[in-house]
């Protein structure tokens, strides 16, 4: 039997994809892959919804800053690839350019305590720059996100490349074979909360996940004929991540949903006694997951949808 792409990429390999060790860890424990589109889908999910922040904060230090050479003693793939996807925008670059461009991720890395991370593969260097003066007007919170977003970015085009490379000796045929989709392992509603101001999961936060029941689906200002059921409720782990808060079901019955946060218990002295956010699954997304984060400040907070 012929050896697929999957079983020749080590955990090694997935480090010099994303710097982060547990991101690694956990791609080669999900292994193996029947595509590239498998791996990227199932490292969307351990980067945006299993690893912490500190992982992200790894990841981002793995690289070197923008504009600059990486140090010897960089992992020597992991520095090669960045040199190379930088190459195009400093090929031609002034020395007053680059250092106009030093001067600003000063800037940047006093004000968010990390590089600054930008997919730089095709960039040039004003783009970039004007990039990196941009988002220096962010918000902390909300510039970690974005540089996770550009981290995945990174590692999307480093996990073609990888794959590229390994699947020399498979079939075209044997690459494109369509998949069975995969049975859950998890209830299809889940949720971790970060604590931005730390840096840290957000450790002892209560959360309750509820359901609308009522013959039209809640509205601004007033919830309608029906009300709020409880499916479950729970409380988040040393990694943030709440426990289960339904049972494990194929199919995710449609409606709205409402996940919430006891977020003035676990920050006292924060502007929110609450978090409260509703959502809606409709028929077609039923066999979908929804990961529901919450990325937390005393003052701020952050949601989006993951897989």
């Amino acid at each position: 039997m012929a050896t697929t792409t999957m079983e020749m990429i080590r955990e090694e390999d997935w480090k010099v994809c994303c710097g982060s060790s547990d991101f690694a860890k956990l791609m080669a424990k999900a292994s193996p892959f029947n595509s590239l589109e498998a791996a990227i889908e199932s490292a969307r999910d351990i980067w945006f919804n299993q690893v912490n922040v500190a992982a992200w904060l790894e990841a981002f230090a793995a690289h070197p800053q923008i504009g600059k050479s990486p140090s010897p003693s960089s992992n020597s793939d992991f520095a090669r690839r960045s040199v190379t996807e930088q190459s195009t925008a400093f090929a031609t670059t002034s020395a007053s350019a680059l250092e106009e461009l030093a001067e600003w991720n000063v800037l940047y890395r006093q004000k968010f305590g990390f590089i600054f991370i930008i997919c730089a593969s095709g960039r040039t260097h004003a783009e970039m720059l004007a990039e990196l003066k941009g988002r220096y007007a962010n918000r902390p919170i909300v510039e970690l996100e974005i540089a996770a977003k550009e981290q995945m970015k990174i590692t999307e085009l480093r996990m073609a490349k990888l794959f590229s490379e390994k699947a020399k000796g498979v079939s075209q045929a044997e690459s494109t074979k369509p998949q069975e989709a995969p049975k859950r392992s998890r209830p299809p509603i889940t949720t971790h909360v970060l604590d931005v101001s730390r840096g840290a999961p957000a450790v002892g936060v209560e959360v309750h996940l509820e359901v609308w029941n009522g013959t039209t689906s809640p509205s601004f200002g007033h919830g309608g004929p029906g009300d709020w059921s409880m499916v479950g409720t729970s409380a988040t782990d040393k990694d943030g991540r709440s426990g289960q808060l339904m049972d494990l079901v194929e199919a995710l019955k449609p409606g709205t949903y409402r996940i919430s946060f006891n977020t003035g218990k676990y920050c006292p002295g924060g502007f929110f006694p609450y978090v409260s956010i509703a959502f809606e699954v409709s028929e077609s997304q039923k066999w979908e997951h929804f990961h529901v984060p919450l990325l937390l400040s005393p003052f701020s907070f952050t949601t989006y949808r993951g897989s």
